[in-house]
């Protein structure tokens, strides 16, 4: 099971600073109280937030409804794993509130590719959708995105004020 310190000792270790090759800077000059890396555990069900390696905060995630495997194609129900960044915010999303991960990255553009499919898009880290909200906190018992990543509207205020465009978002499988 993966925990605060374990996150923090494997991040110093380097353990989750690269994946499949590509690793990411945390930004160069982070606001105070802003997390500097996002790092979502997909086995485990958690975002964590970080600064400076050390752990600011951790949710519970929902995730795509095939949460195995990184996503592959448009459709799949996958929940993509890569190195990613923070692209946009979206106040008026059909989720409370989104924050748009920079997914496809060249490696997820070269494998849908290779199998002749489209890539797909559109991978956020969002609150509930309206349907949902009466899961509240035990939403993430049901993986129930096509592909992103929700915690409550609670968190996402939360998670909103503490990433800037440019944060960069590792997620692991």
């Amino acid at each position: 099971m993966i925990t605060r310190r374990g996150v923090a000792v494997a991040l110093a270790g380097g353990a989750l600073g690269a994946l499949a090759g590509q690793s990411i800077p945390a930004q160069a000059s982070t606001p105070p109280g802003k997390a500097d890396r996002i790092v979502v555990v997909k086995q485990e069900r958690t975002l964590f937030l970080l600064r400076e390696g050390e752990v600011m905060a951790s949710y519970h995630v929902a995730l795509g409804r095939q949460p195995r495997g990184t996503k592959i194609y448009q459709g799949d129900g996958r929940t993509p794993e890569g190195s990613y960044r923070i692209s946009a915010f979206n106040p008026q999303s059909q989720f409370y509130r989104s924050l748009r991960v920079s997914y496809p990255n060249e490696h997820d553009l070269a494998l849908a590719h290779k199998l002749g499919q489209s890539v797909g898009g559109d991978i956020m880290v969002h609150g509930l959708a309206p349907e949902r909200r009466a899961f509240g906190t035990e939403h993430w018992r049901f993986n129930w995105t096509n592909g992103c990543i929700a915690v409550t509207d609670e968190e996402i205020d939360e998670i909103w004020r503490r990433v800037e465009i440019g944060t960069p978002i590792d997620i692991r499988p």
